[in-house]
């Protein structure tokens, strides 16, 4: 009788746990992720006692955006950019390195630098969705803006289409090209350079915005030594010559400003979206033949600097505050930045330089101000940061008007103003974010529910022992613990490296029957494989780019990746050939060798396209040979293949409902299918990895481990699987070469599950493999009702609470490490990941598919 109360009420609330996750996750967004106000309206020139602004050195500009231009790319010794050095040497150029702040990727750093504003963390998010408009700027104040309000010229733009989803119906003239597909190197900056020379002829414009995407797509595939970064580099010191010599040589561009500039850099790995300092210093570089007045000498080549700060050091933001004044419009409404006083000698009379800085602190100050409601601040016990820099701006505004009429302030007020515009614009940038904090505590209470719901029913399982659960709440803890360390935070894959390791190794020791020298064996292999494993790719942040097992054997050995790589496809074949068993073995091979050899053609023919390097010896004759049909229609023919030969055992499990092997082998060719998708959907160099799972698997599964140890296993395999195909806690750690596989078009749902089956390939496998070590466990079981009816539930509960007590605590450490430095670089990318973790590989992955597949192995 109690057992049939438990049983319901235990489900309910495994139920009402995984319903509270979405809730939780939403809750505490909410509060951590608001969009971050803004004024309204174009900002207009205020009356100042020392007269009307002064005279705009340039009436048109040239924006040219080189994506990733990181700051040693263009200033040191053995850069392809010798033109825009030699610029840079003549005077002619002025050159910085522009702070850019995290998220290190492409639409919050065009929001930074048109709007001079600091952009919202979710912007990192809507970065990845080609279709979203709700991030749009086309009600805030940006220097396109008002460039449009001085009706003297048209707006143009080529290049990366993440201006026209910011910007719309701004430009006159535009050309966009996409941004993720990360394989094309040529095209897409062809596309833009063929529009230059006809714009350089045309005088109807005084805004041209151009942006170059082929290095940052060199960088994503082969890092920034690669061997296609200093062509590249060339060819974009290219460009910088065909517009500096038009500009010399045409009349009406002889007040053209070309700014020339990285929108962020990478890291050694050639990824973005973190704060190392490869990824958070962009260059900079101001051209025209008007500079050399006022420029000041510089060594060029620069000297090697580690941190990648070469000249002087700018915030990203200083941009839109600077192009006010070169340019002649009102600095933008929500702009944080401060003038760059490189520029002031442009204006040698002293009342046009002191109105260039109070112009800039007196638009600081209405931000300052609408910070606490424009109330007058307290002055004599601030309460607030705003309040102080207020106050501070009264006490500056005094000693100006100490001034004699007819005088201008001395040289030390204008220090004065300058030190404050430099002090406003790094607290303003840090109080960008206004938290929520009852939602933060609403959402930390629906996660605080569901892990205690969650933990009643693991509790309440007849076949949990103290002894089996121990390690598993260890993981739990230990990993808790973690989540409140950056430094560990950053580089998480260890803890999955050795705790899987550490596990495996116990279940060699505990369970291995020590009779049988083959299962010892066994055990060994399994190790060893994790240990490769381990190396195979090098992630984190602190060391990526460091040498691995890929970089130093495998693609530094083309002949034996793709030996590993047929190999991998060979061991899935087989499987597939004994999985169809009953079907004649003419029609059967037939199957296998087509789908397999469609799935072939199109990773040799990706990879052509992708790293061509990497195609040689044997594999180039394979290219040469299966030379044709496009990759997107390669892509559909293997997704066809893999539908239609998954009906056959789904029609066995079906019909075939006593059948217990028939049923068994329909399971396992469903995996392996499956196994032909994930190798579809992973980097060539990652293939391999698959023959390693495989061999982990086979040992898992002649243990025959029960309920607890498998849950155990999986999770453990999961996350370490996920870090050893190159995963990571940075935003620059998402792959997208595999998103666009059998799509032409971006179609938000396809690429977004392609996407997330491309990065989370091998934590699918592993539930797919866990869910035959479940049946198997289900089937030794079988004799007792609890172990009959409860193995999928069990593991089920261990899974929720596991990813609700976790989800707690970063929730927990992202609140209470709100205001650390790398709240926003580190916790915030953790956060996103944890929903990534438990929205998409928990509920979708391990709870609905998982559950799916368990039950069409009990049917």
């Amino acid at each position: 009788m109690h057992r049939h109360h438990v049983f319901p009420v235990s489900t309910i609330l495994l139920v009402a746990a995984n319903l509270l996750i979405p809730v939780a996750i939403v809750v505490f967004a909410i509060g951590f992720f608001p969009y971050k106000p803004f004024l309204p309206g174009l900002a207009e020139y205020q009356n100042l006692e020392y007269g009307p602004p002064p005279e705009a050195p340039f009436d048109r500009l040239i924006f040219m955006v080189v994506d990733a231009l990181r700051s040693d790319f263009v200033y040191t010794d053995g850069s392809g950019f010798e033109f825009t050095q030699k610029l840079i040497s003549d005077g002619v150029a002025i050159p910085f390195t522009a702070h850019a702040t995290s998220p290190t990727i492409t639409m919050p750093r065009i929001k930074a630098i048109t709007t001079g504003s600091t952009p919202s963390f979710l912007d990192a998010i809507l970065n990845f969705d080609e279709a979203d408009t709700s991030s749009t700027l086309a009600v805030q104040d940006t220097w396109l803006a008002q460039m449009k309000a001085k009706k003297d010229g048209k707006l143009v733009m080529y290049g990366d289409d993440t201006w026209l989803k910011l910007f719309p119906g701004l430009f006159d003239r535009a050309d966009g090209t996409s941004s993720f597909f990360v394989s094309d190197f040529t095209e897409v900056d062809n596309n833009v350079t063929r529009h230059i020379p006809d714009e350089l002829r045309n005088d109807d414009w005084n805004t041209m915005v151009l942006h170059y995407l082929g290095l940052d797509h060199i960088g994503h595939k082969t890092g920034p030594r690669g061997p296609n970064m200093i062509p590249k580099q060339r060819e974009m010191d290219g460009i910088v010559r065909i517009i500096y010599e038009a500009m010399q040589t045409q009349s009406h561009l002889e007040s053209t400003l070309l700014v020339f500039l990285g929108d962020h850099g990478m890291n050694d790995a050639g990824n973005h979206g973190a704060s190392s300092p490869g990824e958070t210093s962009p260059a900079l570089v101001f051209v025209s033949p008007k500079l050399k007045s006022i420029s000041k000498p510089v060594k060029v080549p620069a000297d090697f600097a580690e941190d990648f700060q070469y000249y002087s050091v700018v915030e990203q933001s200083d941009l839109a505050t600077t192009l006010a004044a070169l340019l002649g419009f009102p600095v933008p409404k929500n702009s944080l930045g401060s003038f760059m006083l490189d520029f002031l000698p442009f204006w040698p009379e002293k009342h046009d330089r002191l109105q260039i800085l109070v112009r800039n602190a007196r638009q600081i100050l209405d931000i300052v101000a609408a910070t606490f409601s424009g109330s007058s601040p307290d002055c004599v016990r601030p309460s607030s940061g705003a309040e102080e820099l207020a106050c501070e701006w009264q006490h500056i505004s005094k000693a100006a008007e100490k001034t004699p009429a007819g005088e201008d302030p001395d040289d030390a007020w204008m220090i004065e103003v300058s030190k404050w515009l430099s002090k406003a614009q790094t607290l303003m940038s840090g109080m960008a974010s206004n938290y929520d904090m009852s939602m933060l505590a609403y959402g930390g209470f629906a996660a605080g529910l569901a892990s205690i719901a969650a933990g009643y029913v693991v509790a309440t399982s007849n076949s949990v022992t103290a002894a089996s659960i121990t390690p598993f709440v260890l993981i739990i803890l230990l990993y808790g613990t973690m989540m409140f360390a950056s430094s560990y935070v950053e580089e998480e894959q260890h803890f999955w490296y050795w705790t899987a390791s550490a596990w495996l190794f116990y279940l060699a020791i505990r369970l291995t029957p020590k009779t049988k020298h083959k299962w010892s064996m066994m055990g060994l292999v399994a190790l060893g494989a994790m240990r490769i494993t381990r190396g195979w790719n090098q992630t984190g942040q602190k060391f990526a780019g460091e040498p691995d097992i890929v970089t130093s054997f495998v693609a530094a050995n083309p002949p034996l990746l793709w030996c590993l790589v047929f190999a991998t496809y060979a061991m899935v074949s087989l499987e597939l050939f004994n999985g169809l068993g009953d079907v004649p073995t003419a029609i059967s091979g037939s199957l296998v060798a087509g789908l397999v050899t469609s799935a072939v053609s199109f990773k040799l023919a990706f990879t052509n396209e992708d790293a061509p390097e990497l195609v040689v010896g044997f594999a180039r004759t394979l290219v040469t040979i299966f030379d044709g049909p496009s990759l997107v229609n390669r892509a559909r023919a293997v997704f066809l293949g893999l539908g239609l030969i998954s009906i056959f055992p789904l029609y066995n499990i079906v019909t075939a409902r006593g059948a217990k092997v028939s049923k068994d082998e329909a399971m396992r060719t469903l995996h392996h299918l499956y196994t032909l998708f994930a190798l579809t959907q992973s980097r060539v160099t990652n293939v391999p990895l698959f023959l390693l799972f495989q061999a982990i698997y086979l040992f898992l599964d002649r243990l025959q481990l029960g309920p607890v140890e498998i849950t155990t296993s999986s999770l453990l395999l999961q996350f370490a699987s996920f870090f050893a195909m190159g995963g990571s806690n940075a935003i620059s750690g998402v792959d997208l070469s595999n998103a666009y596989n059998g799509v032409s078009g971006f179609n938000i749902v396809a690429v977004g599950v392609l996407t997330f089956l491309s990065n989370w390939a091998a934590p699918v496998w592993w539930t797919s493999a866990s869910n035959l070590l479940l049946l198997q466990s289900r089937t030794q079981l079988s004799s007792t009702k609890q172990g009959h009816n409860g193995v999928f539930r069990q593991h089920a509960a261990l899974l929720t609470a596991f990813v609700t007590v976790t989800l707690g605590f970063v929730m927990l450490a992202c609140t209470a490490l709100r205001t650390h430095l790398f709240i926003w670089t580190v916790f915030s990318p953790k956060y996103l990941y944890s929903m990534a973790w438990c929205l998409g590989q928990h509920l979708v992955v391990n709870m609905a598919l998982g559950g799916v597949l368990y039950w069409l192995g009990c049917i």
